[in-house]
């Protein structure tokens, strides 16, 4: 079960309505906000395994148990940096149209997930219900409406293009964190492997793809990414017309 005071702790006010009350007495040496900004410092350097209770009570200068007065669980703390990151996005919503608002997503969430390859490890299916994952809700439901869907098809259509934008950012993510844990790039990984190609490749075998080879179709030009989102947003535009 999430723990919405901490997920929630920089909203104005209480569950209640009320102004949140303000503990009375010496005020603490950490915050729960410096606590998670540890965590996600080392787990950014080291991986997620690496930010340990015990790791970031270290970092901190503090005794570990210590640290459980701030957060109470590891679980609480992993949620609580997943969603400090996703909230980093700021996805905001301006003049922009809503293809723009799209690319903007698609660019700062590829951005999220290189900074903290260890999103890699965390499954997002159950996301912990904070303001990031809310304001990432909010932004493409609102973007889709602005494109005139129609309200029955606005979720749809929000959560095709969260799919497609993470599997391509989760995928850039597994590559920074692949490369800095081997030291090599992919890049190198694949050039280690170029006899693969005189050696062991059956161009019998494989006749669509050594036609596409020899027609030059591996070539770089647009990349898959933009060629596919832009295909789904034709696609979601031509529905509305």
């Amino acid at each position: 079960m999430e723990n919405y005071p901490l997920l929630w702790r920089r909203s104005v006010k209480a569950p209640t309505g009320r102004p949140a009350k303000k503990a009375a007495g010496r005020p603490p040496r950490l915050t729960v906000d410096v606590v998670v900004a540890a965590a996600i410092r080392i787990a950014d350097a080291e991986g997620l395994e690496a930010a340990s209770m015990a790791r970031v009570a270290t970092d901190l200068g503090v005794a570990t148990m210590t640290l459980y007065t701030y957060v109470p669980s590891r679980a609480d703390l992993v949620a609580l940096m997943v969603d400090d990151a996703l909230l980093a996005r700021r996805l905001t919503a301006g003049d922009e149209s809503w293809r723009e608002r799209v690319t903007q997503f698609a660019a700062r969430t590829r951005e999220m997930f290189l900074a903290h390859p260890w999103l890699t490890e965390v499954s997002l299916v159950r996301p912990p219900l904070g303001p990031g994952t809310m304001a990432e809700r909010e932004f493409l439901i609102a973007t889709m409406s602005l494109a005139g869907v129609p309200t029955a098809a606005i979720n749809r259509a929000a959560l095709s293009v969260t799919a497609y934008v993470y599997a391509f950012a989760r995928e850039a993510g597994e590559d920074a964190r692949l490369s800095r844990a081997s030291g090599q790039s992919t890049e190198s990984w694949w050039h280690e492997r170029g006899d693969f190609w005189e050696n062991w490749f059956d161009v019998e075998a494989h006749p669509a793809m050594t036609a596409l080879w020899n027609a030059g179709g591996f070539e770089e030009g647009q990349t898959a990414f933009d060629y596919g989102l832009a295909l789904l947003l034709d696609g979601i535009e031509r529905s509305v017309e």
